[in-house]
Parts: structure tokens; C-alpha cells; sequence
């Protein structure tokens, strides 16, 4: 007998990979479906209508972000306003070829500077130590004259450690240099503020949002010249193609929701997500967190078990349905173990033997309660099933 996907239980512990859409953003979204479908850039009342309606959106949006609606373009995904913002910096002076970013950086970061170091760009990659962290320091006597662009991320999507972002747009800043920053999964769990946060270029993606996906932001600050990747007359000439309005509109409504449930995500999404960490750690030898425990995101632990193949244990916990991943969902696929973990100087064995866990506003004390009891029974099935011996989370 089959199930269909709704009549299993899911415990959802994924949530930095993609997220539900919360049920008042469908309901928002809906009449752009399937009745208002007016294109925005058509001059007639129905085309206007959808256009304000993106206008709406562009407000909440830069509601949540701390600054003002002329400074949001929408795209397509973060991984597009990733590219975006990196392309438009190169654009804006051709005798500034030096990239500076960091080897934890999501893969659109990554790709993207190793297609260019190829076209001939140099590309420094800033080290972090064993907690994740970057050494503000580095990157200060790493930027060069020639150096056109910083871009790193605001929270890992791997261990959910937070970058010291402040400190390093006053760098960029007292150096003259442009800053990217990738917030994909620091917007609406962390506090932002970006009218005077000294940041040029910021990438947000819908999905990780409670919105659809296929939606996502490029703040450009309004100080910096911008040149557009996708040419055309839309979003003001800085990025071409007809806007997809109902998922903007999904987005809009996302990104308010969000603003009004950031004390949630810093108070009852961190409460449940350390109650599993403490649990886990309690009741299972060998487990250590990976990361720094103290500046990291509120719903994030990347955990390290000890004589564990990650992809054998995702395949049992997804039996009994638990979501988690060993790493990021846009790398999951992969044999190979975790560039991010590879980076915090762990051997092989450890990265292949690390989970991630990332919690929402949508999960219940009792799918914490469920997870603490499936997640120990996995890894005692698996330990004693596996040849390994000895200790492997050695760095």
C-alpha cells in the first residue's frame, strides 16, 4: 500500500534549505494566479494593478531590510542576486579586477569566482578558523587597489555562524572597496538594518522566507552605480524579464510576517533548536557541534557524530521521516564531504560524519520531542552496524 507524502509524519528539520509557504502568503499570492494576471509593465489599469501591487511588495520588503523600497530589485533566486551584484562591481571599473570572498561561501559565491579566476580575474579566499569565524584582520590587509569587490556571507548555511558583517562594511568602507553581502539565511531570523549598515549589495532569496521559490531581492545601495546582468526595461531598467508578480507579492506579504516574527525566530526557534543540540549531546556519545556556539543563527547546529557515514544516516532518518541535511541542499547531491567543514581545517571522516538540523516557527515541541528520539536511535543502528572503529573526529 502506498502513502502519499500528506499521510506520512514529516519532522521537518530542514529549514535552511527551503521552507513552507506560510498559508497567508498562498492566500496573498492567489488572486495574482489566477485573476489579476495583468502584465506590470502594460499601460492599461489592469497591467497598473499588478504594478502597484509589486510597489506593495517592494515597501514590505524594504521594511524588513531597513531601507528604502528604490533600493530593491527583484530576481529570480538568491544564486541571481549573488551573480548580480558580483558581475555589476566588476562592471564598474575594469582595472579593478580582484574578487575577496571566503571558502565557506554558498556555491553561487564559489562558481562564480572560480568561472572568473579562469577569466583571468584573481580571486583571494579568506580562511576561517576551526569555529567558522573570520578574522576581520585578514580581510583588512587582503584588499588591494585593485581589489573591486568583498562578498561574503552574513550566516553560514552549513553551521549558522554569523560573520562579523558590521565590522567588515567599516573595512570595505574606510578602504573604498564595495561589499556583498549573502544574507539568504540571516534575513528574518537576525535583525537587519541596512540604511546605515554601510553595505553596497545584499542578496535575499524568497524561499528560505515562507514564500515560494523562485523570488528573490538584490538591495543596491542607492550611493553605488549598478550595472544590470539581465538587460531590460523592467525593475527600472536593472533587471530585465516581465516580473513574476505573484510570487513577488507572496514575497512582500513573507517579508512582513517575517518582521513581525523575528522575536519568535530569536526566542522559541532558539529554545527548540538547543533543547534538541543539549539532547542530543546528552544521550549520544561522540557528537560535537561544529561551529561557534555563541554567534550563529538561532535555529542552526551543524553536529559532528562520531563513526557515522552522513549519507547512510540521512537514509534512515528519512525513513522514518525525519528532513535533514549533511550539508547544504544545493551540495547534497555530492559525494564529496563538506567544502565548509574542509575549510574549518576537520579530516574527511568528520565532515562525511556531520548532520545539519535547522528549525522554523512551523515546528512543535512535539516534533523536537520525536527528533530526540528518532536521531539517537539512527546513529546506535548505524554504530553498530559499521566497521569503523576508533575515534574519527579528529581535525
Amino acid at each position: 500500500m502506498t502513502h502519499s507524502m500528506s499521510e506520512e509524519r514529516i519532522l521537518y528539520f530542514d529549514y535552511n534549505a527551503t521552507t513552507q509557504i506560510d498559508p497567508a502568503v498562498v492566500e496573498e499570492m492567489l488572486p495574482w494566479l489566477r485573476d489579476c494576471y495583468g502584465n506590470p509593465s502594460s499601460a492599461y489599469r489592469f497591467g497598473k494593478r499588478a504594478l502597484q501591487a509589486v510597489e506593495v511588495a517592494r515597501e514590505r520588503v524594504a521594511a524588513l531590510l531597513g531601507c528604502e523600497p528604490s533600493e530593491i530589485v527583484f530576481t529570480s533566486c538568491g544564486s541571481e542576486s549573488i551573480n548580480t551584484a558580483i558581475q555589476s562591481a566588476l562592471a564598474a571599473d575594469p582595472d579593478r579586477t580582484h574578487v575577496i570572498t571566503s571558502g565557506v561561501e554558498h556555491s553561487a559565491t564559489m562558481k562564480l569566482c572560480e568561472h572568473l579566476a579562469r577569466r583571468g580575474c584573481e580571486v583571494t579566499w579568506l580562511p576561517v578558523d576551526s569555529e567558522g569565524r573570520l578574522d576581520p584582520a585578514r580581510l583588512e590587509k587582503a584588499i588591494r587597489p585593485d581589489t573591486a569587490l568583498v562578498s561574503l556571507l552574513w550566516a553560514n548555511n552549513e553551521t549558522g555562524v554569523l560573520f562579523p558583517v558590521e565590522r567588515i562594511a567599516e573595512i570595505c568602507r574606510a578602504k573604498k572597496v564595495l561589499f556583498h553581502c549573502d544574507a539568504v539565511q540571516a534575513v528574518g531570523k537576525i535583525p537587519l538594518h541596512l540604511a546605515d549598515a554601510g553595505i553596497h549589495f545584499l542578496s535575499v532569496s524568497g524561499h528560505k522566507l515562507h514564500c515560494p521559490k523562485g523570488v528573490g531581492v538584490l538591495y543596491v545601495n542607492k550611493r553605488v552605480r549598478f550595472t544590470p546582468w539581465l538587460r531590460g526595461s523592467q525593475e527600472g531598467g536593472r533587471r530585465g524579464g516581465t516580473q513574476n508578480v505573484a510570487s513577488i507579492v507572496a514575497l512582500g506579504r513573507a517579508a512582513e510576517i517575517a518582521a513581525q516574527n523575528l522575536a519568535e525566530e530569536q526566542t522559541r526557534v532558539r529554545e527548540l533548536r538547543d533543547r534538541f543540540e543539549s539532547e542530543i549531546l546528552a544521550c549520544v556519545t561522540g557528537v560535537e557541534v561544529n561551529g561557534d556556539r555563541e554567534h550563529r543563527l538561532p535555529n542552526t547546529t551543524s553536529l559532528a557524530f562520531e563513526g557515522l557515514e552522513a549519507e547512510g544516516a540521512l537514509i534512515l532518518l528519512d525513513e522514518r521521516g525525519v528532513c535533514c541535511s549533511a550539508g547544504s541542499a544545493c551540495t547534497s547531491g555530492s559525494v564529496h564531504p563538506s567544502h565548509v567543514l574542509k575549510a574549518m581545517g576537520f579530516s574527511n571522516e568528520r565532515a562525511r560524519a556531520s548532520l545539519r538540523f535547522s528549525f522554523g516557527r512551523f515546528n512543535t515541541e512535539a516534533e523536537i520531542d520525536a527528533g530526540i528520539e528518532i536521531v539517537p536511535a539512527v546513529v546506535e543502528k548505524l554504530r553498530a552496524l559499521s566497521p569503523v572503529t576508533g575515534p574519527v573526529l579528529v581535525s
